[in-house]
């Protein structure tokens, strides 16, 4: 699961670079928020992609539901 965890914050953290570019000229830095749709979507696609196991997706996908329950 650590595996996981770290290829979620490795691409939130790739995301948010990208958004904010170099960030010149004062521009303003917002703090980024998925969607529980986005979460869902971003497991799954780390399954079917063979990064995740079966058991490792089903518990994430657990998680998720109940974060936004």
């Amino acid at each position: 699961m650590n595996f996981f965890r770290t290829i979620v914050l490795l691409s939130m953290l790739g995301f948010s670079i990208a958004m904010t570019g170099c960030g010149g000229g004062g521009a303003e830095i917002k703090a980024t928020h998925t969607t529980m749709g986005e979460e869902l979507h971003d497991i799954k696609k780390a399954f079917d992609q063979g990064i995740i196991t079966e058991r490792e997706y089903n518990k994430a996908k657990k998680d998720i539901l109940k974060k936004y329950n």
